[in-house]
């Protein structure tokens, strides 16, 4: 008897190609680009997708955050199939057919809006040693259309079917009004919302839909440097990350039959959570510096076991148990890649 039904886990938001390479300080010197963070591209930034496809360990993977999240959440499960639902937007182009064949074998129940003004989006993942810088070149995924995709019967039949809704933070630049569309009708039902901060420019730049979509977020997920980009953008003056969990938890809420869960990682330190009113750390799994590949990923990986968990109904040392396995996992690979099967008990 499965514990999971199709289209119970929904997600929304940017389909990208990553291309990813190891490359050197110099590379990201030249395009001011700082070691560990993620970034939208600039007009600066189009001679770097040119030169990175040229390096000559470069790789293609299915990536976008929040696309990597139900996916990974559909990988832990793994039957029946479509239990994770998608939608974004992609061109109509051989990157789109890529993307759209990587989700039919993740087993993901995929609906892209497909226009073919703009080609499908990319990012480039820069990795030295174990940080990753993240340039995202959104181009199609943009374009996503809440009259022409989201607002259509057939898929608001499917947000509808779903219990646990997940957006990555990075859909803010997008289509807010999309993502404030499935945070009511989830609030308005008592089912589960989550949301990532996604990047410090996030809490910086998209600071006003942010705290729109916030009192209907029942799960917040970030790490460390966001958390602190977060406080410090809501002049919360303090650093200690389990009282900006405890003042995130705290933060205006529209249903209150749902205590607001907080969900901080801090790489190979403990991840912070609320437990009901306390807030509790949770020590990631060891591993050996040698056995990391790349962190990209990583904290898409956390939130997709995290999520396979819940839409279960696990509880959340469960959850969160989950998250570090699947992070585990992805880091000694290269990108936001899995083996075919989960060894999770």
């Amino acid at each position: 008897q499965p514990s999971a039904i199709q289209n119970a886990l929904f997600g929304m938001g940017n389909p990208l190609l990553d291309i990813s390479a190891v490359v050197d300080k110099d590379f990201l010197d030249k395009y001011g680009l700082k070691p560990n963070d993620q970034i939208l591209a600039e007009e600066k930034h189009k001679a770097l997708f040119d030169e990175i496809v040229k390096k000559s360990k470069v790789e293609y993977h299915a990536g976008g955050s929040t696309q990597n999240s139900v996916k990974i959440a559909q990988w832990m499960i793994q039957e029946p199939h479509k239990v994770a639902t998608f939608f974004g937007c992609i061109g109509t182009d051989h990157f789109g057919e890529i993307l759209k064949q990587k989700a039919a074998e993740a087993h993901v129940d995929a609906h892209y809006y497909e226009q073919s003004q703009e080609p499908t989006g990319t990012c480039a993942a820069c990795i030295t040693g174990d940080n990753r810088s993240l340039v995202a070149n959104l181009a199609a995924a943009n374009c996503y259309n809440k009259e022409k995709h989201l607002d259509v019967d057939s898929n608001w039949s499917l947000v509808e079917k779903a219990r646990v809704y997940y957006i990555a933070g990075f859909f803010l630049t997008v289509s807010p009004e999309s993502i404030l569309k499935v945070a009511k009708h989830a609030s308005d039902n008592n089912k589960i919302f989550g949301l990532n901060l996604s990047a410090p420019f996030i809490s910086q730049f998209f600071k006003e839909p942010l705290m729109k979509v916030m009192p209907y977020v029942d799960i917040i997920f970030g790490n460390e440097t966001e958390a602190a980009t977060f406080a410090k953008e809501q002049g919360f003056e303090t650093e200690d990350i389990a009282e900006i969990a405890r003042r995130v938890q705290s933060l205006p809420k529209v249903n209150k039959n749902r205590q607001r869960i907080v969900v901080f990682t801090q790489g190979r330190e403990d991840t912070v959570a609320t437990v009901g009113d306390k807030v509790k750390m949770f020590p990631v799994l060891d591993i050996d510096q040698n056995d990391i590949v790349d962190t990209n990923g990583a904290g898409d990986a956390f939130v997709g076991g995290f999520l396979s968990e819940l839409v279960q109904e696990k509880p959340l040392e469960e959850c969160i148990r989950a998250g570090h396995y699947a992070a585990n996992v992805i880091i000694r690979r290269v990108g936001c890649t899995f083996p075919e099967k989960p060894d999770f008990h």
